[in-house]
């Protein structure tokens, strides 16, 4: 977990005066992790600390309690969790926002700042050490999230506007977005969503980088396999392709005579998701997007199980 800017820049800029409400500390079970947050404003909220009475309590009273407030789950809130949380809550308006700009982790707490947290501070701005939330010595230490996860999705139908909507929110995950023409996209990009028309797709292949994720999924299967040629040639961390195994088995074919080889070849996933889903789109894209952010926990940067989506693409 991380402190994502951009919710926030997006509420502050819509309702003025916005309270971040995060989980600094656990004791014991909570129904969510240090880091979890959620966003209040007059009339609104978004984001979860973990929903029932925690997260009802902490919302009627975002604006009037600033500052650090501990929980008892059972005593207080009668929840069945049996542990304890501390809350952040802050209030952010324009201003208080902007003093945030480039900062890559913030620190908070009562008084002058210790000096173990001056020193973690210092270590993951300038050495670039993996920091995750936490408490130290009183005071509450946050990475702002940074896109680390390029992705780009080649196609703006239904099942790649289904899956922009499932992955867009997660900060990590940075998506460049491809399609033949503007008007391929839906009238509202999400936030943090590069949109790409290009006439001919095959030209920005090289502006991806060598790590990205890919989501083949075009409207035309000589797109789909001039793009799977495309970056085999590029190189790429992974790359995804919707389809069935028919479809897979005459682009295997294809792809060979333009002289790829066959262990070039099975780095390609198809079909992409799970089977077991269903069909409906954002089936497909909720089985896709746990296949891809399951990436990230092998070592070797490609899945694509046996049970994965058969489409009739």
């Amino acid at each position: 977990m991380a402190f994502d800017l951009n919710p926030l820049r997006a509420a502050v800029a819509e309702h003025g005066r916005v309270a971040r409400v995060v989980i600094a500390e656990v004791q014991g079970s909570s129904p969510r992790e240090v880091g979890a947050a959620m966003l209040v404003w007059d009339g609104g909220q978004s984001g979860t600390i973990g929903g029932g009475a925690l997260e009802y309590q902490a919302a009627q009273r975002a604006f009037a309690r600033e500052g650090f407030s501990r929980h008892p789950l059972g005593p207080e809130l009668g929840q069945c969790c049996g542990g304890a949380v501390t809350l952040l809550t802050e209030v952010f308006d324009a201003i208080r926002l902007a003093d945030l700009n480039g900062e890559m982790v913030i620190a908070r707490g009562p008084g002058d700042m210790p000096l173990a947290v001056k020193r973690l501070t210092t270590c993951a701005r300038n050495q670039g050490v993996n920091l995750r939330p936490r408490m130290v010595q009183g005071w509450f230490v946050e990475p702002v999230a940074q896109p680390t996860k390029p992705l780009w999705i080649w196609g703006a139908g239904h099942v790649g506007r289904a899956l922009v909507d499932v992955l867009h929110p997660i900060p990590e995950i940075e998506i460049t977005w491809v399609d033949t023409a503007p008007n391929r996209f839906p009238d509202a990009i999400p936030e943090g969503v590069s949109a790409l028309p290009a006439s001919d797709p095959l030209r920005v292949v090289p502006h991806a980088p060598q790590e990205a994720a890919h989501l083949v999924l075009t409207y035309s299967h000589a797109l789909d396999l001039s793009l799977c040629d495309a970056l085999l040639r590029h190189g790429f961390g992974f790359a995804g392709l919707i389809g069935s195994d028919t479809k897979w088995a005459r682009f295997t074919s294809r792809l060979r005579k333009m002289g790829h080889s066959d262990a070039q070849i099975s780095r390609i996933c198809c079909p992409i998701g799970q089977k077991s889903l269903g069909k409906h789109p954002q089936a497909i894209a909720v089985g896709v997007s746990a296949q891809l952010l399951s990436l990230a926990t092998t070592k070797s940067g490609a899945i694509c199980p046996t049970t994965s989506f058969a489409s009739t693409a």
